[in-house]
């Protein structure tokens, strides 16, 4: 039996790796450019619940790979759970990679055990727009001015993540 589930987590895997989102990144009109506007952006949030980032927010910090997203979900697990509201930072985290399989029954569920907020990005075609250009193996940190893009930054681990919070 544990075999025959096995096989079918792998296949999904394989069957979620698809062209569609190489269209979508190629097709893909970016939003992450200093002096763009980020006014009114607004996702979900691991418990589903639709979030617009606050006006007064100066850093939105994206992971979009497991990696990344395992160093900020271990750096925001070690601060208090007003931790980003404090700083005026928001989180995002890219799982549109995952298969729906995976997503549904292993990350969204832990993800919702979380006591900070985490908005998600779960689909190919705006992982591709706020990807586009991004270097997805770390940690983009986005300063904000009035929600308008300011700087985009890297931060490879979370004591570089800590800079970038601490600074705002």
């Amino acid at each position: 039996m544990k075999n025959i589930i096995l096989s079918l987590i792998l296949a999904f895997a394989f069957i979620g790796c698809s062209s569609k989102s190489d269209e979508a990144t190629q097709n893909a009109e970016p939003k992450l450019v200093v002096g763009k506007s980020l006014k009114g952006m607004t996702l979900k949030d691991q418990n589903e619940k639709s979030i617009t980032v606050p006006e007064d927010t100066k850093v939105i910090f994206f992971s979009f790979s497991k990696p990344t997203g395992h160093a900020c979900n271990a750096f925001l697990e070690s601060k208090p759970a007003n931790y980003l509201a404090e700083h005026k930072a928001v989180y995002v985290a890219d799982v549109s990679a995952a298969p729906g399989i995976i997503k549904n029954m292993f990350i969204l569920p832990d993800l919702k055990e979380l006591e900070f907020p985490i908005l998600l990005i779960n689909d190919d075609t705006l992982s591709a727009e706020y990807s586009k250009g991004m270097d997805k193996e770390s940690i983009v940190v986005v300063e904000l001015e009035d929600m308008q893009i300011k700087a985009i930054k890297k931060a490879k681990d979370e004591k570089e993540l800590e800079k970038s919070l601490n600074k705002n």
